[in-house]
């Protein structure tokens, strides 16, 4: 299946890495797919198992608290490298040209601060929650059935370094544009009107169906 996306690419340097580092996001938001798609499976089990042969699936509740860091985290730089995370887009789409790029680096530079604050903070959290001491390394589990937390508190700061990185590239390349001031920046989602947005998610439709 072939996807169409507003992230322009080249032979440059950074455009190379952000392949690279998309080869990376795309398979970690496979992961999250499929995960949600067990997820429904597992309630269809629990559902079916409970009324027709009273054996709900043991720690239902369990399993889907730790299943849901993995579709909630792993699609998160994904999302971010395809423009797909909400914004107020109310003063940016007004902008042109070097100002434009100027704005988009200035709340990148934000959000790089920001994800590296909880990277960090979700890694102390995970420490918590880790020890090679202790039973399956856990200094906590989930109420039911004993679950160990710490894989799931372990996947939120890897997904954040992820995100992190995906950050870092587009401030490298708003940062460029806003220097040269090009029209089409790589490795970054391209501001899309309402219109283009449509006819970009009807062509990804035409592809999924023909393919």
């Amino acid at each position: 299946m072939s996807t169409s996306s507003s992230v322009l690419t080249d032979d440059s340097r950074l455009s190379r890495i952000d392949r690279a580092v998309l080869a990376i996001e795309s398979r970690m938001n496979l992961v999250g797919g499929i995960v949600i798609f067990m997820l429904v499976l597992l309630a269809v089990w629990n559902i079916f198992g409970r009324k027709l042969f009273n054996a709900p699936v043991p720690g239902y509740v369990d399993w889907t608290q730790q299943l849901m860091a993995l579709f909630a985290f792993l699609g998160l730089s994904y999302c971010q490298r395809e423009g797909g995370h909400i914004r107020m887009d109310i003063v940016v789409t007004r902008l042109k040209g070097r100002w434009l790029w100027f704005a988009e680096w200035l709340s990148t530079l934000f959000m790089v601060i920001v994800v590296a604050a909880l990277v960090y903070g979700s890694w102390n959290h995970f420490g918590r929650s880790f020890d090679w001491n202790a039973p399956m390394f856990s200094r906590d589990s989930s109420i039911d059935i004993g679950l160990p937390i710490w894989p799931s508190k372990l996947l939120v700061p890897v997904a954040m370094g992820l995100l992190w990185v995906r950050l870092v590239l587009q401030l490298w390349s708003y940062g460029r544009a806003w220097r040269t001031g090009t029209l089409s920046p790589v490795a970054v989602p391209l501001p899309e009107d309402p219109m283009s947005v449509a006819a970009r998610e009807a062509e990804t439709l035409i592809d999924t169906r023909d393919a």
